[in-house]
């Protein structure tokens, strides 16, 4: 816990030290980006959401020696390593990536005044608990969210479900020393992952699309309502024929509960069958015919 407390407030985080770690950050996020195994995992989700981003926020904050410092300590880390990501993937997606950049500038402004307000949790008073609600809420948001993606692609996010849950908790312990408002933070931040946890339960995650057109080269057939879909083995969510008014069309409609390799049958009346292989990621699939 010592370590942890150091962490949060016992670091001499001069500028170099800043500019050094703002560079190491942006050049191992373009990085990590790049490697084609890593999609959809935890280790990239920090290219993607806000949660690795808040702490290293928080981390910068409870180390300033003022308002003004953490200011512009926190807009300075975000100026150097927000566009080093895009720079970093421009040798391997071309200067094109630089427009993805716009969406993090009014963020990267922002962080003056996040960083002038976040100081004051420092002060140890209720009103610090306050400026930090808005943070446990954004990672809590994440947390239900990476908790779903586990659901279906597991056991991908698993380590990034883990970091959200427990820096909710580190939030909560190691900012306050006063026992209410530490405390009261950590019920909040309870709240907010035994509710993302419940919430993913109650609603797993589906991927709803539809995955074969009759006639199309993929199914390499055509089909209607008579026809039977279904799964060889292990069921991966719902299956059904549907008919699309706008094309005049026989889709086989997939309700996708989680990720991996599957294979499906289409039953023709007749008894005679064609087979398929699937492969199913969070937001994309591919079939191919056997």
């Amino acid at each position: 816990m010592k370590v942890l407390k150091k962490l949060f407030g016992g670091i001499n985080l001069t500028w170099p030290k800043l500019i050094i770690f703002a560079v190491a950050i942006g050049v191992y996020t373009g990085l990590i980006n790049q490697v084609p195994f890593l999609y959809d995992t935890s280790l990239r989700d920090s290219a993607i959401y806000f949660d690795r981003w808040v702490l290293f926020g928080i981390l910068i904050i409870m180390n300033s020696k003022s308002n003004i410092d953490s200011a512009l300590k926190c807009f300075v880390f975000f100026l150097i390593s927000q566009p080093l990501i895009y720079l970093v993937e421009v040798p391997f997606l071309g200067w094109s990536v630089m427009q993805y950049y716009r969406n993090w500038i009014l963020w990267t402004i922002l962080t003056l005044p996040m960083g002038f307000i976040g100081y004051y949790m420092k002060k140890d008073r209720p009103w610090g608990l306050i400026i930090l609600v808005p943070m446990l809420l954004l990672v809590g948001g994440h947390y239900s969210l990476y908790f779903g993606q586990m659901l279906f692609s597991f056991p991908f996010h698993l380590y990034s479900t883990i970091f959200c849950a427990g820096t909710l908790v580190l939030y909560s312990l190691c900012i306050f020393s006063d026992k209410r408002v530490k405390l009261a933070a950590l019920i909040i931040s309870g709240l907010m992952i035994v509710g993302g946890t419940v919430y993913n339960f109650v609603k797993p995650p589906v991927y709803i699309t539809d995955i074969l057109s009759s006639g199309g080269e993929t199914a390499a057939t055509t089909f209607d309502d008579s026809y039977k879909v279904y799964w060889d083995s292990d069921s991966h969510g719902d299956l059904s024929i549907r008919y699309e008014e706008a094309t005049e069309d026989y889709l086989v409609h997939a309700e996708l509960t989680h990720s991996g390799q599957a294979a499906f049958t289409l039953e023709a009346p007749d008894g005679s069958k064609l087979n398929y292989d699937i492969m199913i990621e969070r937001n994309t699939y591919e079939v191919k015919k056997k």
